[in-house]
């Protein structure tokens, strides 16, 4: 029986917003954008802060603001 612990140095969830459009950008940048889970524009998401999900912020980090 173990627990996963959540801290803010590492593991937690980290909530991201779309502040720009991804118009005149690359397939890749569209398809990260949703595979985010955005839907619009203005829209904040909660997502676990792994490495994954941080190298997708990284790629459209033009596109988005973070809070952990």
């Amino acid at each position: 029986m173990t627990s996963k612990k959540k801290s803010s140095a590492g593991g937690g969830t980290v909530k991201i917003k779309w502040v720009r459009s991804f118009i005149g950008c690359t397939r890749d940048m569209r398809q990260t954008i949703r595979g985010l889970g955005f839907r619009r524009m203005q829209q904040v998401v909660e997502r676990e802060d792994t490495p994954s999900v941080r190298g997708m912020i990284h790629k459209v980090r033009h596109l988005v603001e973070v809070k952990p």
